[in-house]
């Protein structure tokens, strides 16, 4: 450790320890009979209300991804950086048509996962073992990029090292939120959302009442960051960005925006907060209110120009090399240090909620539909939880792999990386809801054609820093123009599911059986649940 500022990790340590005390309180708060049935131990005992939904749902979706992330974005190149911004405002109109409907099915048929769904929607376990598994695998970036938030704020505080020490901190981090999710299952990352968002609120409207004042306001703030983004980018001889979009980054920008809300909703983590929710007019009412954070996201976006226009900040970043640390490092410097403190524990706390949730979102993918449907079609609810608190604690430890393999000058490829991955999922799970047209077989070569496609050319994007997985950004096949490669696989994807959908309904290929009804879409909490239709194991982890 060199130069630590002891008011700051002092004031870290000590709200990190109050959250760690309140994530294992949280296994006797508002508990059931027995926390070992998935339903209570990853659900959360589907009892949440408006008030609880909408911490959760905020927690769970703006991250330290937005604290960390989104800001470095615009600080290493402009305008680029907001494209995070109007992607919510597309998502929630999804979420409001697609969240009730999974929510009322889920409810009726005691489904735990959106794979769960599938699989009883369409009759095929291929096919929910497949958006099983691409759930857990996007989850592992997406929670490693919260440890890298975690990492970067300890950095400029000075708990630095060489070595396995340079890691530590992770390893700590991992330990800490791997034991309270273990123990209390939803119900922690529940009960912190309540301290991460008054944190994160607190922080983000001083920063942007504050920080102007000490760098000469926005015209200089403006001017400062124009400026700096018109400098040519070493790396590649060309100005690093811009303070508006050009025409070159329209595509880049829209496609962004528009591929990340197609996978918003069916990523495991927004599933899980959704499906605790107690009543289906629950999820209407966040995803009418869940914008409110959007205009957060903007006013923190806004902190990435203040970074530029400060010197020192600018500086700092660029001796260690790595944008990350653009918001931590301009908090450290211009804040007082019992504030940077506060600001730092609440980008800590930031990370380990949607940690908690990405993590027990993946273990219960796992237990649902690869180790019940396959391995243990008979596994009593008890013993279903059992594996599910096991398989987080290694989805965590996936995540460190992440991390650590992975260059983290630019931490947000890490959560549009995953972003390729889950949208792939759409058509099964969003269309779904609405329609059994698409044939199994086509969604499953669909989904085959767009994981191929969007993984192999992922792969081949490099960085100036980072050889493989460098960007998520490619051209646009007879396009001509730049895009992200999640919604150009998702195009493929669908393209492949009309097509062979038509030819398989030409030839009357058998179709799997639908256990849901049409009332089961529009369910409500007070509904009496179907009977099972498996005979070999029911829905709700019961045997048959």
């Amino acid at each position: 450790m060199n130069d630590v500022d002891g008011v700051e990790l002092a004031i870290f340590v000590f709200v990190f320890a109050v959250v760690t005390v309140v994530g294992f309180a949280a296994a006797r708060w508002r508990r059931g009979q027995t926390l070992m049935h998935l339903d209570e131990w990853g659900l959360g005992g589907r009892s949440f209300g408006t008030f609880v939904t909408w911490f959760l749902l905020g927690g769970d979706l703006y991250t330290a991804y937005t604290f960390v992330a989104v800001p470095s974005a615009v600080f290493a190149g402009g305008a680029m950086g907001f494209w995070a911004v109007p992607y919510g405002a597309l998502a929630y109109p999804i979420v409001f048509l697609v969240g009730p409907r999974l929510w009322s099915v889920a409810h009726r048929h005691g489904y735990v996962t959106a794979a769960d769904f599938v699989r009883g929607r369409f009759g095929s376990k291929s096919l929910g073992l497949a958006v099983a598994l691409t759930g857990i695998l996007a989850m592992m970036p997406y929670i490693a990029l919260q440890l890298v938030g975690i990492q970067a704020v300890l950095t400029v505080m000075g708990v630095t090292g060489s070595g396995w020490a340079k890691d530590l901190p992770l390893f700590i981090a991992f330990a800490l939120l791997a034991a309270y999710t273990y123990t209390s299952g939803l119900r922690a990352p529940a009960l912190i959302s309540f301290v991460k968002d008054a944190l994160s609120y607190l922080v983000i409207i001083t920063a942007v009442l504050y920080l102007p004042t000490k760098l000469g306001g926005w015209d200089s703030i403006f001017g400062k960051a124009e400026a700096a983004l018109a400098k040519p980018n070493p790396a590649t001889g060309k100005p690093a960005g811009s303070l508006f979009t050009s025409d070159m980054t329209h595509w880049a920008y829209g496609t962004l925006a528009l591929g990340s809300s197609l996978a918003l909703f069916v990523y495991p983590h927004t599933v899980t907060g959704a499906l605790a929710a107690g009543r289906r007019d629950v999820i209407r009412r966040n995803a009418a209110l869940l914008p409110a954070y959007s205009l957060l996201l903007s006013l923190l976006a806004l902190v990435g120009y203040m970074a530029l226009a400060d010197p020192g900040t600018v500086a700092a970043v660029k001796q260690a090399g790595n944008p990350q640390l653009a918001v931590p490092e301009l908090f450290d410097q211009k804040f007082p240090s019992w504030f940077a403190g506060i600001a730092f524990a609440a980008i800590g706390v930031g990370a380990l909620v949607p940690a908690a949730i990405m993590s027990i979102a993946a273990s219960n993918l796992f237990t649902r539909n690869v180790y019940a449907t396959f391995l243990r079609p008979n596994a009593t609810p008890e013993e279903e939880t059992r594996v599910s608190q096991l398989v987080s604690l290694l989805v965590k430890l996936g995540a460190l792999v992440f991390v650590l393999g992975f260059d983290k000058s630019l931490a947000i490829n890490l959560q549009l990386l995953g972003g390729i991955w889950v949208v792939q999922t759409f058509p099964a799970v969003a269309v779904g809801l609405f329609t059994r047209w698409p044939h199994r077989w086509a969604l499953l070569a669909g989904w085959a054609a767009g994981m191929a496609y969007g993984t192999f050319t992922a792969y081949g994007r490099s960085s100036p820093t980072q050889k493989h997985f460098g960007s998520p950004l490619d051209d646009i096949p007879f396009v001509g123009h730049t895009g992200y490669i999640a919604l150009t696989a998702f195009v493929l994807n669908m393209l492949v599911v009309v097509a062979v959908t038509l030819v398989l309904r030409a030839v009357k290929a058998p179709d799997g059986h639908d256990e849901t009804s049409p009332d089961d879409y529009t369910a409500d909490a007070d509904s009496v649940p179907a009977a099972p239709e498996d005979p070999g194991h029911s829905l709700t982890g019961q045997p048959a």
